[in-house]
């Protein structure tokens, strides 16, 4: 019996029990940026050096996604996102005991680890449930908790941490996810592992150009949005005039667009993958150009603040696009989609901190930002110019031939 025999009746509820564990990934992934001040006083170290924390758990994802999804290849996807959420819950647990900076980082850096693998394979799982014209609105479903973590979890994080202490934060995103593995477990299919699966069979996926430009755009072209979200919660206090207790206000903002680009670009994300992934890149530069330019006021802060969440619907749609070009290879495929992103949060908040760091002020962060938007624009370009053939290439690789 195949995975989507067993679960043809309820997609809904295995789509929901998905979803909850992206709303504790993304609870955790974001509110280590918003809680940078609190975490900065706790661990006794500066703001610039926060980011170290946030590219630690970055670098987890980074690691873990392929690592975890060649070496588990025979193992059936049901039991492997329970192990996932396992692992992920032990990972934040630790980082709520942390004692000191130095293990701080070894842990964020082991919660990082199955963080990339989780969403690939449930976006797989989320995709082989409903019609092939629908596969993006079914990602988009299991990204939807993570969008909505930046909503509620994160605002309410944020306040937890201001009320309480961060520690209660990672903590909370524990049982969050021992939460999630008991609901895939009620609600998930169980499916047998694929017999011709194998590890080297996975590597396969990296024999692809165009898996390799995909993943191109992600890791460049989403750290925009990083690095203004890493260093928002300080611009809002230091350049915008926000009190500390308004700032869950403001990311809210931010989560509701990104909630809204998740439940709306992917239906035109289906009908056309790739020209709504240019569009979402232009758009993203755009926002994050006019960054500097809105900070100074509350309400064009808003407006700008909406419309950047607006740009992370490109992580559906990306993980729409590795599923049409990795072939059989689509575990480690799906799984590098979100190492991507996650290169994109080491690099968005890295660049960012530079640029504060060099005395460009908290608003650079919108030119870094709009800098690698456009970046990941002329990766989307290549990869079109590659798949059509297009003559002024094909002529190109003639001559070079010649």
């Amino acid at each position: 019996m195949t995975l989507r025999q067993t679960a043809e009746a309820h997609p809904g509820l295995v789509h929901l029990a998905l979803a909850v564990g992206g709303f504790a990934i993304g609870t955790t992934e974001f509110a280590a940026m918003s809680l940078e001040p609190d975490l900065a006083r706790g661990l006794g170290i500066d703001a610039p050096t926060v980011g170290h924390v946030i590219s630690a758990y970055a670098l987890g994802v980074v690691v873990g996604a392929p690592t975890i999804a060649v070496l588990s290849a025979k193992m059936s996807r049901r039991t492997l996102l329970i192990g996932l959420m396992a692992l992920f819950a032990i990972g934040n647990c630790l980082s709520a005991l942390a004692p000191s900076y130095g293990w701080m980082l070894v842990f964020r850096f082991l919660a990082g680890l199955p963080h990339g693998a989780y969403f690939g394979i449930a976006s797989l799982v989320a995709a082989s449930l409903v019609p092939a014209d629908r596969r993006t609105q079914a990602v988009g479903r299991v990204m939807l908790g993570l969008t909505v973590a930046t909503i509620v979890g994160v605002p309410f994080a944020t306040l937890l941490g201001q009320i309480a202490s961060w520690r209660w934060v990672f903590g909370l995103v524990a049982l969050l996810a021992l939460t999630t593995a008991g609901l895939v477990a009620l609600l998930a299919p169980v499916d047998a592992p694929d017999r011709d699966a194998s590890p080297l069979h996975e590597l396969t996926a990296l024999r692809r150009p165009q898996v390799w430009l995909t993943l191109g755009i992600g890791a460049i072209g989403f750290g925009g949005m990083f690095a203004v979200y890493t260093y928002l919660a300080a611009t809002l206090v230091e350049v915008t005039g926000l009190t500390p207790r308004s700032v869950p206000l403001m990311l809210a903002v931010f989560g509701t667009g990104m909630t809204l680009g998740n439940l709306v670009v992917p239906r035109f994300a289906d009908r056309a993958l790739m020209p709504t992934a240019g569009v979402l890149l232009l758009w993203s530069a755009a926002a994050l150009l006019l960054y500097p330019l809105a900070a100074g006021n509350v309400w064009t802060m808003t407006l700008d603040v909406f419309a950047i969440g607006l740009g992370g619907a490109l992580g559906a749609v990306l993980q729409t696009r590795l599923m049409d070009v990795a072939g059989d290879a689509q575990s480690l495929a799906a799984a590098l989609n979100h190492s991507a992103f996650n290169t994109a949060n080491a690099i968005g908040p890295w660049l960012g901190g530079l640029a504060i760091a060099a005395g460009f002020g908290w608003t650079s962060t919108g030119i870094v930002g709009c800098g690698l938007a456009l970046g990941g624009l002329a990766i989307w370009g290549i990869a079109l110019i590659v798949e059509r053939g297009l003559p002024a290439f094909a002529i190109g690789r003639r001559h070079a031939r010649q």
